[in-house]
């Protein structure tokens, strides 16, 4: 039998401001150990009996990110596809369905989110191995996680008549319960947290939207059949995917379907939804606080602290979830976490840039941080990884001045080409096409002084670009 991961990483995380943010989303970041949680996604099926190289579903914005880090734990997908929009999770997974389906309609999916933490890998593959008896047989099975406490941020599941041992009918989903309900669902028993995690064959997916969604289907498959490869993705069309509805797996299909199954999953697990669920599932210490960075803490006590950049000192509070990074705080009291996506939404409103990217802005050859800006200059620092380059571009209204300092910087400047060593620098005027590479072993280190009437990253105009970027 073989089973596919179809892994989804194209969620925004807004509830993990200001770490998560739309160029770098929660999915993408080191938030409970030292690999992302979409490394961490992709490790814990590279081992599974049975499983091949996953099939990755990513927004454009985020390939590369999504290419180096897979590439750093050195698994390699068989596909990494790119939407050019959102369009929730159906025609995310019909999208890797087709793809898996032209060669291998009855491979198993196994389709996982990669932004959620699973501490318990054992209990993870226990519950795969029971899905797969249940998909084996046409069921559209789903994981149900075991509730610990009554919780409110999740939706639930109520397990109908039992498969044998491989499960159970789904008899109802229900939305995310006030407090009270949650209660009287883990008094009762019988009831699950809804992980968003499935397992089933490529062509039975395929076959139930169809009959419930053929809208979704159709425009998925015009995706595909005018996707575009760019250089290890490939990219769906995007005018077709844009026509496609918007549908979550659950709402479009598990609800609906005949042949839904649900398997318990006695997995330590939570979707690091929030700040919150962060903190309830960290080490704390003997007063209930967890923190991570540069942190002081007096007479404070449940408290989760993230120094990302600074020092940070907290006195005599309660219950509060500070985060600070080089350009945003936030601070909030732990039970209202959840309203942190309401703060991103009024820095979309207000046109601000602290909910689209952080300071560091990463890009395939590496990144560039924000150390300074006022009235018609800008100060960047640029890290270039060994054996890439900028694209040869010019700007049409600002000059830079870069200063090596460190490592052997490769430059070309109109019709000159050299190499400027740490401490060397040069000068690019308005209009001038320029690049700058690294052709050694070594980051390269640059300092970039921007100065003119604009400095937005718009005033790009690029004529050759490794990238194959716009």
């Amino acid at each position: 039998m073989r089973i596919v991961p179809v892994i989804l990483a194209g969620g925004s995380g807004s509830r993990l401001w200001p770490m998560s943010r739309r160029l770098l989303p929660k999915q993408f970041l080191p938030l409970a150990g030292e690999n992302t949680l979409f490394q961490e996604t992709a490790l814990r099926v590279r081992d599974l009996p049975g499983c091949g190289a996953p099939v990755v579903v990513a927004n454009a914005e985020h390939r590369f990110l999504a290419a180096d880090q897979l590439q750093a734990i050195g698994v390699k997908s068989e596909a990494l596809i790119l939407e050019p929009v959102g369009r929730n999770t159906a025609p995310a997974i019909a999208a890797a369905a087709l793809q898996v389906a032209a060669t291998d309609p009855g491979a198993m999916l196994l389709v996982l989110p990669s932004d959620h933490l699973i501490r318990n890998v054992a209990a993870f593959r226990d519950a795969v191995r029971l899905a797969l008896e249940s998909a084996a047989k046409g069921m559209l099975v789903t994981f149900g996680v075991t509730p610990t406490h009554p919780a409110t941020g999740y939706g639930y599941i109520e397990a109908g008549d039992a498969l044998g041992d491989a499960g159970f009918r789904i008899r109802r989903f229900v939305e995310k319960p006030d407090f009270a309900k949650a209660q009287g669902f883990l008094k009762q028993g019988g009831y699950l947290w809804n992980s968003g995690m499935f397992v089933f064959r490529a062509d039975r997916y395929l076959e139930e939207l169809k009959a419930q969604h053929p809208g979704i289907v159709s425009a998925v498959r015009s995706s595909i059949e005018k996707a575009s490869p760019d250089l290890d993705f490939l990219r769906l069309d995007s005018e077709a995917f844009a026509a496609c509805p918007s549908m979550s797996v659950d709402y479009g299909i598990m609800e609906r379907t005949t042949s839904g199954a649900v398997v318990r999953a006695a997995m330590d697990w939570s979707d690091v939804g929030s700040w919150s669920a962060l903190w309830d599932v960290g080490a704390k210490d003997a007063s209930g606080n967890l923190v991570r960075g540069d942190v002081e803490l007096r007479d404070a006590e449940g408290c989760y602290v993230l120094a990302d950049a600074r020092h940070v000192s907290l006195l005599g509070v309660r219950d509060l979830v500070v985060v600070e990074t080089r350009d945003a705080v936030l601070v909030v009291p732990r039970a209202r976490a959840e309203e942190v996506k309401e703060v991103v939404a009024g820095l979309a409103r207000d046109n601000r840039s602290e909910h689209v990217s952080h300071s560091r802005v990463y890009r395939p050859w590496g990144y560039f941080e924000s150390v300074d800006a006022g009235e018609h200059f800008q100060v960047k620092r640029l890290m270039i990884k060994p054996g890439h380059s900028l694209s040869l571009q010019l700007h049409r209204q600002r000059a830079e001045h870069w200063v090596v300092v460190s490592g052997s910087a490769s430059i070309t400047r109109g019709e000159e080409t050299f190499v400027l060593e740490r401490n060397q620098s040069t000068y690019i005027p308005v209009g001038v096409k320029h690049r700058i590479g690294n052709t050694t072993a070594e980051p390269l280190l640059v300092v970039e002084v921007q100065s003119g009437p604009y400095l937005g990253e718009d005033d790009i105009e690029r004529f050759e670009d490794r990238y194959r970027r716009t």
